[in-house]
């Protein structure tokens, strides 16, 4: 995953919406928080499970890179009230339990689903607009 996660952040190219999917503990996170690091945020990347986001100042090609952790949103309503308007087209957005946020969160550019079994983890990914649907040919995948 972090070997996937290092290759997307040096194709990304214009701000895209990425939510990911899969039950808890299936690396949805350290999948987000490699990608972070891979594109250049220094330090501490925490896991946004209580402040519901946590927000990365990056260069090029986007001023910043917004992740979300929606698991323990009770109202979709709460996402307003952290100015989620304020963010629309300015940013790489990493949404986890985006299913939460429906009717708020802008539509996904890409879906990235992970899964376990014991050991083992897949990822599938999704592309759902024009944006994504280059970067796959890119990846080749």
């Amino acid at each position: 995953m972090q070997a996937l996660a290092s290759r997307l952040a040096t194709m990304i190219t214009s701000p895209l919406v990425i939510y990911l999917e899969g039950d808890l503990g299936a690396g949805k996170t350290t999948f987000c928080r490699a990608l972070i690091q891979s594109m250049g945020v220094k330090g501490s990347v925490k896991s946004p499970t209580y402040t519901l986001l946590e927000e990365y100042d990056v260069d090029a090609p986007f001023s910043k890179i917004l992740h979300f952790d929606l698991y323990r949103l009770v109202d979709a309503e709460e996402l307003e009230f952290i100015g989620i308007r304020d963010y629309i087209d300015a940013a790489l957005w990493l949404v986890e339990w985006a299913d939460k946020g429906k009717g708020l969160l802008p539509e996904a550019d890409m879906i990235i689903r992970l899964a376990y079994s014991g050991d083992h983890r897949s990822l599938s990914m999704d592309y759902l607009s024009m944006r994504s649907s280059a970067l796959a040919d890119s990846l080749n995948l």
